[in-house]
C-alpha cells in the first residue's frame, strides 16, 4: 500500500488568479511582419542578395533583429556558421535604419488586442511587455498604435545584457514590479516566451496564432494555451 503521507493534493492553477500579466510584442500584441519584411528586404537589396516573400520572413521573426538577419543572410531557419561577422553586421546597421524608417506603416495590432488590454487594466490587472525589440523601436510602435500607455514597464531586447529565452528579463521584470513569480503569467507565441518563463518559473500562456518558426507552439508545453486574443481575455475574465 502506497504511503499515504506521499500523496499530495495539488490545486490546479487557475489563470485569472494572476494579477501581472507578462505580454511579448511581435507576433502577440502586434502583427510587424509586413514591416519587419519591408525593411529587411530593402536590406538585402543594399547588399545585392536575394530577397524574400514576407510570408518567408515570418518564419525568421522573434528572436531579436540580429538574429533576423543571420536567417536572411543564411537564406535558412538555421545560422551558416560560416557567415562573415563584417556583413551581419553592416547588414544589422542598415535594417536598423530601413526599419525605423516603416516602423508602422502597415504593422497592426491582433483582432481584439486594444479592447481586450483596456479590458484587463479596468479588471485591476497590471500589464507589462517584455519584447526581444530594441528599445528605440518598442515605444514608438506603441505610441502609434494606441496602447503605450497601458502598460506599467517596457522591457525591451536591449535592456539587459540577455533576452528571451534567457529567463533575465522575467527576472527583471519581477524586480521592477516589485511582483512574484506565482503572481505572474507569460504571454507569447514564441517558444522563446516559453522557454524564457519556464526558466523563471513562471506559468505561461502560448498564443498559437503568432510567429513561432512554423511550429506548433503546444509542442513546448505552456500552462495555457489559445487561439485567440479574445479566448485569452475569456479566460483571464474575473
Amino acid at each position: 500500500m502506497a504511503d499515504i503521507s506521499l500523496i499530495i493534493s495539488v490545486e490546479t492553477v487557475k489563470i485569472k488568479d494572476k494579477s501581472v500579466l507578462l505580454f511579448d510584442l511581435d507576433g502577440t500584441l502586434v502583427d510587424s511582419a509586413p514591416d519587419l519584411a519591408l525593411a529587411l528586404n530593402r536590406t538585402l537589396l543594399d547588399l545585392a542578395k536575394p530577397q524574400y516573400e514576407e510570408q518567408v520572413i515570418r518564419r525568421w521573426v522573434g528572436t531579436g533583429a540580429k538574429v533576423l538577419i543571420e536567417h536572411a543572410l543564411s537564406a535558412s531557419l538555421k545560422k551558416d556558421e560560416k557567415l562573415n561577422s563584417a556583413l551581419v553586421n553592416d547588414a544589422l546597421a542598415l535594417f536598423l535604419k530601413h526599419y525605423k524608417n516603416c516602423l508602422s506603416d502597415h504593422s497592426t495590432l491582433y483582432q481584439d488586442v486594444k479592447k481586450s488590454l483596456v479590458i484587463l487594466k479596468s479588471l485591476g490587472y497590471r500589464l507589462a511587455i517584455i519584447t526581444n525589440k530594441n528599445t528605440a523601436f518598442t515605444q514608438p510602435i506603441l505610441q502609434d498604435l494606441g496602447i503605450v500607455d497601458l502598460f506599467e514597464l517596457l522591457i525591451s531586447g536591449d535592456t539587459l545584457a540577455q533576452k528571451k529565452p534567457h529567463p533575465a528579463q522575467l527576472h527583471y521584470a519581477l524586480a521592477q514590479l516589485n511582483a512574484s513569480a506565482e503572481q505572474c503569467v507569460m504571454i507569447g507565441d514564441s517558444k522563446n516566451d516559453i522557454l524564457a518563463a519556464k526558466a523563471a518559473n513562471i506559468d505561461c500562456v502560448g498564443l498559437t496564432y503568432g510567429y513561432n518558426y512554423g511550429e506548433d507552439i503546444s509542442k513546448y508545453q505552456p500552462n495555457w494555451c489559445f487561439d485567440t486574443f479574445a479566448e485569452l481575455l475569456a479566460a483571464l475574465k474575473r
